[in-house]
């Protein structure tokens, strides 16, 4: 059984948060991408679409998300179901926030200026 320590997670600090990439095709996964979301206090997130689902556990503090333009907080141990083509965007709350997410390989997002960004954590 293949496990993950935190220290062997590859970061990327993108756009104020933190990615710490555990699960891609890189270390062997074929059909899941996995990584912990780290979100400063009162951070606000960038707009985008990703072209796959994502799925959000929030391990602690609260996030606002604003999905299709509806805003809603999600707090610890909520879930956060993102649509593929949804706009979304992830705020932090009062206090620094973190969240697990998984996704399918190749996950791209475009943000609203029209960037398309393909994460290293998703490939």
């Amino acid at each position: 059984m293949p496990i993950i320590c935190s220290e062997e997670a590859t970061v990327y600090s993108v756009h104020g948060s933190t990615f710490s990439a555990y699960v891609n095709p890189g270390r062997g996964s074929e059909q899941l991408c996995a990584w912990r979301l780290e979100v400063p206090a009162r951070q606000v997130g960038v707009t985008h679409r990703p072209d796959r689902e994502e799925v959000l556990l929030i391990l602690h503090g609260d996030l606002t998300v604003t999905l299709d333009g509806v805003s809603a907080t999600a707090r610890s141990g909520d879930v956060v179901l993102i649509g593929a083509g949804s706009e979304v965007r992830i705020d932090g709350g009062d206090a620094d926030a973190a969240a697990w997410v998984t996704t399918t390989p190749g996950l791209q997002a475009t943000t609203s200026d029209g960037e398309v960004i393909s994460p290293p954590w998703a490939r």
